[in-house]
Parts: structure tokens; sequence; C-alpha cells
């Protein structure tokens, strides 16, 4: 026999909204407008929509299930995604597993509600971000997250006022360290190829360490020196020819990542110059390609396995009511053929 009991389905149908909405608004949730919310309730009403209480209470329990959403920008080239978060994915795929958790990846750049998407379809108990494109929207996601309670853990800057739980790597003190190395190598006139502005607030870190250290052997920055651009090949690659069409006397290269050193790289090629006896190269993250370049990359190692084990395990502190503190963590100095000396020790 035929099961003709009305469902949210039904109700978010006949009112042209989601289902998700639908919940709230029989919830009387103040995130829906009040015109939806009268709508929804009618309709509800008309239907004779009870709410399955068996249903409700399983909706409320575990789904031993993690969200990792890739949020993105255009500038890491056709798949979007930087190399450097595979290594990120499966530490935190390992990190789940031992806890007994399914990973749920998705990349999801242009959603508007993630909350609704995965927490409140009860698709995963909590979300965990890599990524975030462009920092200033971004930020606004995740404010609206905090008001809506979802349970979520951010890998990148951690900001004063930052909304929400944040797990990072020490950008300033690790760029830092790295631009003593090529001080101490000799390099004096270094250029910075990254974007620094309030856009991209790591890349920031790194270029404000990057300046103290060149401050403190006494040499001004010069801002002919600092080219924008984002995480790809293709953007080192434009900025470095950006730099030498500037003609502007230059020794030394620090990509603000990997990707936009390894497009450096090809772009001083082609202009003849050599690496490292004409221009060292340095690079940020540590990506598996980044040993295998011609000559290998010198570059900062972010701790991948220690970053995946603390943002699942503090995630799950935020599930079970916790309120974990945001943290920092140091990286390591990697020397190789692109810098031409030995490893520096601090």
């Amino acid at each position: 026999m035929k099961d003709d009991k009305p469902t949210s389905f039904d109700i978010a149908y006949r009112a042209g909204v989601s289902q998700s909405t639908v919940s709230r608004a029989l919830r009387n949730s103040p995130l829906v407008n009040e015109e939806t919310r009268l709508k929804v309730q009618q309709i509800a009403r008309e239907l004779n929509y009870k709410v399955d209480k068996n249903a409700s209470s399983l909706r409320s329990q575990q789904t031993k299930t993690i969200a990792l959403l890739l949020c993105e920008h255009h500038g890491t080239g056709n798949s979007l995604i930087n190399p450097f978060f595979l290594s990120m994915l499966g530490s935190i795929t390992r990190a789940s597993a031992n806890r007994g958790f399914d990973l749920l990846v998705s990349f999801q750049q242009f959603s508007e509600d993630w909350h609704a998407d995965y927490e409140d379809a009860n698709r995963a108990d909590g979300i965990i971000f890599l990524g975030y494109g462009d920092y200033e929207t971004f930020v606004k996601k995740l404010t609206y997250l905090t008001e809506v309670g979802a349970h979520f853990i951010t890998w990148g800057p951690v900001l004063e006022g930052q909304p929400g739980v944040s797990i990072g790597c020490d950008n300033f003190n690790s760029a830092y360290y790295a631009a003593k190395h090529l001080l101490e190598l000799g390099r004096k006139n270094i250029a910075f190829l990254g974007d620094v502005s309030e856009h991209s607030p790591e890349f920031a870190d790194r270029y404000h360490g990057f300046c103290k250290a060149l401050q403190e052997a006494g040499i001004a920055v010069d801002p002919k020196l600092q080219v924008a651009a984002e995480t790809s090949e293709a953007e080192g690659y434009k900025a470095t020819m950006s730099l030498l069409q500037r003609r502007v006397p230059f020794d030394a290269v620090f990509g603000a990542s990997d990707l936009i050193a390894i497009g450096a790289m090809t772009a001083l090629e082609e202009a003849g110059l050599h690496v490292p006896q004409d221009v060292a190269l340095m690079g940020f993250d540590d990506i598996p390609m980044a040993a295998y370049t011609h000559p290998p990359l010198t570059t900062v190692q972010q701790d991948t396995q220690l970053a995946g084990e603390l943002l699942v395990e503090n995630l799950l502190k935020l599930v079970s009511g916790e309120r974990p503190e945001s943290l920092l963590l140091p990286a390591n100095l990697v020397v190789r053929g692109s810098c031409g000396a030995k490893p520096y020790k601090k």
C-alpha cells in the first residue's frame, strides 16, 4: 500500500525553497526570513504535515563522517587544486580513519551555504576547510557558519578576531629564517613573488617575515622587487617576466609558494640566467615536485602529517562541545640545489 504521508520535500516543492530551508522554517529558525517561514508553515498545515520524531532523533545522531572542503581560486591551474593539499588530504584521511570516521571530500568553491549542504543535511558532523581563494570573501562565510553554530575548522591564516578555530603555518617566522638563509649566502637584492594584499594573508605574513630579515641586515625593502602572483606555475612565470622587464638588479627570488618558484625557474632559464649561479631560488610548501626540479628547489617544509592530525582532533573536540584554541605550527627549511649551499641552521 502506498504511503501518501506528506514529506518536507513536498513542502519544499510547493514553497519553491530547499528542503533545508523547510527544516529551518519549521523550527522557527531566525535564519529564514519571516515571509518564507510563514509560507512554509502554512503549506505544512495545509498538507497536514507532522514532524517524524524518530527521523528527527536519527538526524541528531553523529554521521561518523567529516566533510573536507577544498576552496581554491582560479589561479592554481586547470585542476584548481594546489598540490600542497594532496599531502594534507592523505594525512587527514588517515587521521579520520584512525578515529573511526569516514571522509567526504568535495570541491566547494561556489557553494553559498556550506552548513546546509553538510551538517544541516546530516551528511557530516563537521567541516574541515583547506584553502580559501579570496580571504575577504571566505571570512564572511566563516562568520555566517559561526552564527549558525556549525562545527568547522580551517587550515590557513590565524588572525586576531577571525571567526572559528584555525590551524596554520607560522608563515612569518618561517619566511624570516628562509630569507636569512638567502642573506647569509651573500644575496642582497632579493625579489619576492606573491600577492601580499589582504586577500592573501598567508602570503602577506611570508612577505612581512621576509622584510624583517632584510631590515635586520640593513637592506632597504625595494617595492620594485615585489611582484604579485597567485599560486600557480603560470603566475610565477608571468611575475618573473614582469620582474625582468623592470630591469631592477636581483640575485635571488623568494616565491611565496613552490608553484610560483617553479614557474620563476622556467622564466629565469628562458632569460639565460642560471639557478643558483646567477639567481638563488627559494620556494614555500615543499610539494613533491620541488625535489625533482632542475636544480632541486630549496623550500620551506610544512608538517602536513601533524597538521592533518590536529585538524581532525580539534574538529572532533568542537563536535563534542569543547573549544580548542587556534594554533600556529612551525616549519622547516629544506635546502637543495636551487640555493647552492649547505643546510642553514637557526
